[in-house]
C-alpha cells in the first residue's frame, strides 16, 4: 500500500538542466583529435570500458570524464598521442566547466509546485564544486529545503538521506532521468521513482524499468509532475 508523501527529491543533470550533451559535444571534438589514430566507435568503446574502470578512483563528473579521455588517449595511441592533444583535451574539460547553465522546460515551475506542498531536496552526484556553481547559476537553489551531493546514488543512499532530509524513504520520491541512479534505488527504499527520460542518457546510467513496481511511474515530462502528484494525494 502507498503510503503518503512528504518528502520530494530531483536530480540535477539532464533533470533540471542540460548536461550529457556538452559530454557528446566534447566526445565528437575527442573523436575529431585521435582521427589519425583509431575510428570514432573504437575510441567510444575504450573510453566507456575506461570511464566504467576509473569510476571507483575519480568518481562522475567532467574531471573525471577528462582523465578517462587521457588515459584513453594514451592508450589508444599506444603512448604516442601528442602534447597538444592532451592540451586541448584539458581545454575542453575546462569548457565544460564553465558552460553556462540551460535549464530544461517546466524545470522551475515545477520545483515551485512542489516546494508549495512539500519538502523539496536536490539529490545528485558529481564534483562538488562543478555541481555548486550549476546550482547558483540556475536560479532554483532557494527553492530546495537540502541539497545533497553524493558520490554515488544507491538504496542506502536514499534511505539515509531521506531519514534524515525527510520523514523516510517510503514517504518519499525521487524524480530523475536516470533509472539506474534515480528510479531502481529509490523504488529498492520503499519510495516513489519518477522516471523522466531525457533524449540523451550515458551509457552507465541505463537499466530496465521496474514496470510491476507499485510506486513506479514514468513520464514524458517535468510538466506532468503535478498530475502524478495529485493522483498520488497531498501530505
Amino acid at each position: 500500500m502507498a503510503g503518503k508523501l512528504t518528502t520530494i527529491g530531483f536530480d540535477a543533470d539532464d533533470t533540471l538542466w542540460h548536461n550529457e550533451r556538452f559530454f557528446r559535444m566534447t566526445q565528437d571534438r575527442f573523436a575529431e583529435l585521435l582521427a589519425d589514430f583509431t575510428e570514432k566507435s573504437h575510441l567510444e568503446e575504450r573510453l566507456l570500458e575506461a570511464e566504467k574502470r576509473n569510476l571507483g578512483h575519480y568518481g562522475f563528473g567532467v574531471k573525471g570524464f577528462v582523465l578517462s579521455m587521457i588515459e584513453t588517449a594514451i592508450e589508444v595511441t599506444e603512448e604516442r598521442v601528442p602534447a597538444s592533444v592532451i592540451s586541448a583535451l584539458i581545454a575542453e574539460g575546462r569548457d565544460m566547466l564553465n558552460h553556462p547553465i540551460d535549464l530544461l522546460p517546466h524545470a522551475a515551475e515545477t520545483v515551485g509546485f512542489c516546494a508549495e506542498n512539500y519538502r523539496v531536496l536536490l539529490i545528485t552526484k558529481g564534483d562538488l564544486l562543478d555541481q555548486e556553481r550549476k546550482l547558483a547559476q540556475s536560479g532554483l537553489g532557494d527553492m530546495f529545503d537540502g541539497v545533497e551531493i553524493v558520490s554515488d546514488k544507491n538504496r542506502p543512499v536514499y534511505e539515509e538521506i531521506f531519514a534524515r532530509q525527510g520523514s523516510g524513504s517510503n514517504e518519499g520520491m525521487m524524480i530523475g532521468n536516470s533509472m539506474k541512479s534515480d528510479v531502481l534505488p529509490m523504488v529498492e527504499a520503499g519510495g516513489w521513482g519518477l522516471y523522466v527520460p531525457h533524449g540523451l542518457t550515458w551509457e552507465l546510467e541505463k537499466a530496465d524499468p521496474p514496470k510491476e513496481a507499485e510506486k513506479f511511474r514514468q513520464i514524458d515530462s517535468l510538466k506532468e509532475v503535478t498530475t502524478i502528484i495529485e493522483g498520488i494525494g497531498v501530505s
